[in-house]
C-alpha cells in the first residue's frame, strides 16, 4: 500500500467563526483506494500559501510511501532543506498529512486509531469548552461582561462540563509581552469570582492567556487569580521563553498549562526540564502529528506532568485528538467546540455527551467527512486563521479582546 493522490479543502465555517476563520483539511488517497483524513492547523501563512507547502511536503517527502513509514516521513520533513529544528508552517503540513496516514492505517485494519497506539487507556474522556456567548448574548459584549460569562458557564455546568475556559485579561499585541494595564486584573478576577460562583465547586476554571504579558505581569496576573483556585494559568508569557515561564510557575500557586504553538518534542522537551507548566496542551494539527505527541506524552508522564489537547480548529484534528487522548496514561482533558457546522461536517460521528466523549470504536479516526459540506463552505477571506492586534495595551479606555477570530470586514 503507497500513499498516491492527496486533495486539500479550505473550509470556512460560517460566522462567528468558533474554531478559526478557515479550516485546512486534507484527504490523502492510497493506491489501494484507500482515503484518510487529517487537518492542518499552521496558520502563520495565507491558506493558499499553506496549500503549496502542504503539497511540497506530500510531493517531496510522502508520495509514493507506505503510509506505515511515519517515523521515516517525519525525519524526511524534520531534515528537510538541511534544518532538523521546528519549523511551525512545515511541520504543520505534515502533521495534517500524519493524522490522514493514521486514519488510512486504522480502515486498512479495521480497527480505531486508539488501537494502534497502545490500545484503549481512557473509555470516557473528560472536555472542557471556552465560554461561548449564549444566543441572548450580545457577541461584541460578552468578551468583558462577568455576568454573561457566568451564565454561559452554568449552561455549559448543565450540559454536563465540568472544566470551563475563558480569558478575560486583554489584548494579544504582536509587541510581545505586556504588563497588564489594572483594570485587565480587576476584571479578569470579577470573572473568577462571578463563574466560581454561578459554578460552585461542579466545575474547574480554566484561566486562559496567550502570550500576552511579561514576567512580572503575569505574576501580577496569576497572584491576584489564586483566591479562585483556577485549574490552569495558559501560557502566560510568550511561548518561546521557557525560562521566563518556569520564573511565572515558580511565582504563582497556579499549575502552568502552554503547548498550543509549540511543535515537536525539540519545544516540548525544554518546557518540561525547566519546570515551566504541568500541563502540555499539544494542537496536533501543529505539533507534528499524533505519534510525535506520543513520544511528547511518554516524556511528560516521566515528569509527571499531564496532557490537555488544545483544539481551536475543525473536528478533523479533534478526532485526532480524541485518538490520541483514549491511548495516554497521564490524560487530563481534551478540548471541545460544539457548533452545528463542526457536528456536520463530520456527520455527528464524535459528540461530547454529559461533559464527556466516548472514544470511538469506528475503523481509522471514526469519522465520516462531510466532503460535499466542506466544499460548499470555501474560505474567501484575507484574514489568517487567527491574528493578533497591532496596537497596544490600551490603559486608559480599557482593553476588549473580541474572541478568536470574528468575522471580516467585507
Amino acid at each position: 500500500m503507497k500513499l498516491r493522490d492527496l486533495d486539500i479543502i479550505v473550509t470556512a465555517p460560517p460566522a462567528p467563526g468558533w474554531g478559526g476563520r478557515y479550516w485546512i483539511l486534507v484527504k490523502v488517497t492510497t493506491d489501494t483506494g484507500l482515503t484518510g483524513w487529517g487537518e492542518c492547523y499552521a496558520a502563520s501563512v495565507g491558506p493558499e500559501a499553506m496549500r503549496a507547502v502542504v503539497e511540497d511536503v506530500f510531493a517531496r517527502h510522502m508520495a509514493g510511501e507506505n503510509p506505515e513509514n511515519i517515523e521515516l516521513m517525519f525525519r524526511r520533513v524534520y531534515s528537510s532543506g538541511f534544518t532538523q529544528r521546528p519549523d511551525p508552517t512545515t511541520i504543520g503540513a505534515f502533521s495534517g498529512l500524519e493524522i490522514a496516514c493514521w486514519d488510512i492505517l486504522g480502515k486498512a485494519r479495521g480497527r480505531p486509531v486508539w488501537a494502534l497506539l497502545g490500545g484503549k487507556m481512557n473509555p470516557r474522556i473528560r472536555a472542557y469548552t471556552y465560554l461561548y456567548p449564549l444566543p441572548l448574548h450580545p457577541v461584541a459584549e460578552f468578551w468583558t461582561s462577568p455576568d454573561m460569562a457566568a451564565e454561559s458557564a452554568k449552561d455549559c455546568v448543565a450540559r454536563g462540563y465540568t472544566a470551563i475556559k475563558f480569558d478575560p485579561a486583554g489584548p494579544y499585541t504582536l509587541r510581545g509581552g505586556h504588563m497588564p494595564a489594572m483594570t485587565d486584573i480587576s476584571l479578569s478576577v470579577e470573572f473568577c469570582r462571578a463563574i466560581r460562583a454561578a459554578v460552585g465547586n461542579k466545575a474547574d476554571l480554566l484561566f486562559g492567556t496567550h502570550g500576552q504579558f511579561t514576567t512580572a505581569g503575569a505574576i501580577r496576573l496569576g497572584q491576584a487569580l489564586e483566591p479562585y483556585s483556577p485549574l490552569w494559568y495558559e501560557e502566560p508569557v510568550p511561548p518561546d521563553n521557557v525560562a521566563a515561564m518556569a520564573q511565572v510557575a515558580r511565582a504563582v500557586r497556579i499549575p502552568v498549562a502552554t503547548g498550543e504553538r509549540l511543535t515537536t518534542k525539540a519545544e516540548f522537551a525544554p518546557i518540561l526540564r525547566d519546570g515551566a507548566a504541568a500541563i502540555l496542551q499539544p494542537a496536533l494539527g501543529r505539533a507534528g502529528g499524533i505519534w510525535e505527541m506520543k513520544k511528547v506524552a511518554a516524556m511528560a508522564e516521566v515528569y509527571n506532568a499531564q496532557m490537555a489537547p488544545h483544539l481551536y480548529a475543525g473536528p478533523v484534528e479533534w478526532a485526532a485528538n480524541v485518538s490520541f487522548a483514549a491511548s495516554i496514561p497521564n490524560l487530563l482533558m481534551c478540548e471541545c467546540i460544539e457548533t452545528p457546522f463542526h457536528d456536520a461536517l463530520i456527520k455527528g460521528s464524535i459528540r461530547v455527551e454529559g461533559g464527556f466523549i466516548t472514544p470511538p470504536e469506528n475503523p481509522g479516526l471514526g469519522i465520516e467527512v462531510d466532503e460535499d459540506l466542506a466544499r460548499a463552505n470555501p474560505y474567501r477571506g484575507t484574514g489568517l486563521h487567527l491574528e493578533m492586534q497591532e496596537a497596544p495595551c490600551d490603559y486608559v479606555n480599557g482593553n476588549s479582546f473580541v474572541g478568536g477570530a470574528p468575522p471580516e470586514d467585507e
